[in-house]
């Protein structure tokens, strides 16, 4: 396994990669909807408000993750990890908490203080992700599902409420993915 930074000219592969692994999962229209997702993001962030990583068996791309700028009144360096896929026939290995664990590393250097996700509990706790209320900070939209609230801060064992508003990449800023 070779896991390294993104690069842009791997876009329709990562697109592919999301489809295909969320329409395995959850069928055709979150596949679509996902696979448009990861797109807009690749096309439509800044540089410096994304941080995505692959990885890689031989060439081929087996999984992905990206992690983009939040925003809060505070100024805290802030990012969500959304979202994130491995390939369906090399799932359940522990590739994807490898994965998220190679990102969170790399966000740690480059100073992150706080990760948010939007996701299963269960899973995103292995990796240090603890849920949340909106007492402690408020999510860009509405969630749909309130449990799946995570966080991690990066540089303390406590996350400090964070007062006021968040904002997120213009690509996640639709109801449709909270």
């Amino acid at each position: 396994m070779n896991f390294k930074k993104y690069e842009p000219s791997s876009a329709y592969e990562v697109k592919k990669l999301f489809t295909d692994v969320f329409t395995d999962s959850e069928g055709q229209a979150e596949g679509e909807l996902i696979g448009n997702l990861v797109f807009e993001l690749q096309e439509t962030t800044e540089p410096k408000d994304m941080f995505g990583y692959l990885v890689r068996d031989g060439k081929k791309l087996i999984g992905c993750i990206f992690f983009t700028r939040m925003e809060f009144e505070n100024q805290i360096n802030a990012f969500i990890l959304s979202p994130v896929a491995v390939a369906t026939r090399y799932q359940k290995q522990g590739i994807g908490q490898e994965l998220i664990k190679f990102g969170i590393n790399s966000l740690k250097k480059n100073n992150v203080e706080l990760l948010f996700t939007y996701g299963d509990p269960n899973f995103y706790s292995k990796v240090g992700f603890k849920s949340i209320s909106e007492t402690i900070a408020k999510a860009p939209l509405k969630l749909t599902y309130p449990e799946g609230w995570l966080a991690q801060s990066l540089v303390n064992e406590i996350i400090e409420p964070i007062s006021g508003h968040s904002t997120c990449v213009n690509a996640l800023n639709s109801q449709q993915y909270w």
